[in-house]
């Protein structure tokens, strides 16, 4: 665990102003990350900034060169009347369905508008836990999720993943705990973060 996959320096980042940082860290091979914090701390606005969704005002984010980043955000895109199953979702990010729970691979078939939140939630959290990355960065990946889905999620992170690096942003502190092998909490809208 002492590859550095990514290195942010005096990284503060926003859309028209700046709304998050400065914050300093590494992310090495084989870590799980957790941003933590209130609401307005900046949280999804630094995750944002590792693969540059967001403007950087100053400071900097170095990633290895060549590295592949996985992405999953917030939020749904409007799919009634789009006519994609589980598996094509999977095979645009070549995520293999290998370790999905019994409880979606039967479904992996279906229409992904035919699928309960929980179900498309889960199933858009596989197609970026299970694509070849170097990076997986969570946005909230509890939400939506029952608490089956959540173990099920826990305990996937909970095992070896030597080869990627991975950060979580979260409100659930019970599964920040439980997978993160460090934290950076994040202060008030505007404030420092702390180790």
């Amino acid at each position: 665990m002492d590859e550095v996959l990514l290195r942010a320096t005096a990284l503060v980042a926003g859309y028209d102003a700046p709304v998050a940082g400065p914050l300093d860290f590494d992310l090495r091979r084989g870590e799980i990350l957790g941003l933590a914090g209130p609401n307005g701390a900046g949280k999804s606005t630094l995750l944002k900034a590792l693969w540059g969704g967001v403007r950087v005002f100053s400071g900097g984010v170095e990633k290895t060169p060549g590295l592949a980043i996985s992405h999953q955000a917030q939020g749904f895109a409007e799919l009634r009347g789009v006519p994609l199953t589980g598996r094509e979702l999977l095979g645009l990010t070549r995520a293999s369905p290998t370790g999905l729970p019994p409880w979606l691979l039967e479904r992996l078939d279906w229409r992904l508008d035919r699928l309960s939140g929980g179900q498309l939630q889960f199933l858009r959290l596989w197609a970026c836990l299970a694509a070849p990355a170097d990076i997986i960065l969570l946005d909230e990946p509890s939400n939506n999720l029952d608490q089956a889905g959540v173990d099920y999620l826990a305990d996937w992170l909970g095992r070896a993943h030597a080869d990627q690096g991975i950060v979580i942003v979260s409100h659930d502190p019970a599964l920040v705990d439980r997978v993160c092998t460090r934290v950076i909490q994040l202060g008030e809208a505007g404030g420092e973060p702390h180790p």
